[in-house]
């Protein structure tokens, strides 16, 4: 959801979303949800984080950081959002964190057009 919305609000940079313990694959409610405010994510495949993606990362953000391999990594800022993982949730939790992934991204696209993230 973050980098699907990352890519619609912040052109010109970008965003790979990957997981410590990544799923098989997108979560039915969470493509229902996303599809709901215009974004397909059928066909999407969650991918494993690893260190190359944060060698390149300017910025990490971590939906809820349990990995100090991720949390902890040197040289990189690491901004948790602590937001809830939608598996296993109700299409009105998924929606809800849906939302506040949004929004937090929309801030986090703010931040970059202004030059302060």
């Amino acid at each position: 959801m973050a980098q699907a919305f990352f890519e619609l609000l912040a052109p010109g940079h970008e965003a790979i979303s990957a997981g410590s313990e990544p799923a098989d694959a997108v979560h039915p409610p969470v493509i229902a949800a996303m599809k709901e405010v215009g974004i397909d994510l059928t066909g999407q495949t969650p991918q494993r984080v690893d260190r190359a993606m944060l060698d390149r990362a300017d910025h990490v953000i971590s939906m809820g950081c349990d990995d100090p391999a991720v949390c902890e990594y040197p040289g990189r800022r690491v901004e948790d959002w602590s937001i809830e993982d939608p598996a296993r949730k109700s299409p009105e939790e998924v929606r809800r964190i849906r939302d506040e992934i949004h929004a937090r991204v929309e801030a986090l696209a703010l931040r970059l057009r202004a030059g302060v993230a």
